[in-house]
């Protein structure tokens, strides 16, 4: 599975933020990944039981414990608003156009967790699940169910990925979000 530039935005207006993910899918599992990202010249790497590496050094998830000031990449008007049953504590939010990027930036430690409420494209998540997920990091959907790739609908129905220790509390804050948005 091969997603050609992942943060086409990023890409056409020439920021760094662009990826490309290549993931190897066996029977709705990755088996193996790669995420290159040229432009900051970083490449990301797992086999599955294997670990997950950039630049071919090994890298781990944060060991972020509280939602109070984590790192988040994401939107950070998704989190606002009165809608939410328990009110979000203050985190930090900033952007990143590609989605497998900000799942490889998640397993590395540099950010504590990334979400989007709305469906991914397996080629857009695929490689980061298995590189975030071999780096100690937790990936789902917001309702806190796991991944399978290369179904007839190729989206996945949200993105959570964070510290595992963080996974958890995010998924109980988006118990009440109706799956697709």
């Amino acid at each position: 599975m091969v997603d050609p530039i992942d943060g086409t935005v990023a890409y056409m207006k020439r920021t760094p933020w662009w990826c490309v993910p290549i993931a190897v899918v066996e029977d709705g599992e990755v088996v193996a990944a790669v995420i290159h990202a040229p432009e900051v010249g970083e490449t990301y790497a797992a086999t599955r039981g294997g670990g997950a590496t950039r630049n071919d050094r090994p890298i781990a998830a944060s060991d972020a414990d509280a939602l109070e000031d984590a790192s988040f990449l994401g939107d950070a008007r998704l989190i606002e608003g009165p809608h939410w049953a328990e009110p979000w504590p203050s985190v930090r939010f900033e952007k990143r156009n590609a989605l497998a990027y900000r799942m490889a930036l998640v397993a590395a430690g540099a950010f504590d967790a990334a979400i989007a409420l709305t469906p991914k494209w397996d080629w857009d998540v695929a490689a980061g699940s298995l590189i975030a997920q071999e780096a100690g990091a937790a990936v789902s959907d917001h309702h806190g169910r796991p991944w399978r790739f290369n179904r007839p609908d190729p989206r996945q129905a949200s993105l959570v990925c964070a510290a595992p220790a963080l996974h958890p509390q995010i998924v109980r804050r988006c118990r009440d979000v109706p799956m697709g948005g």
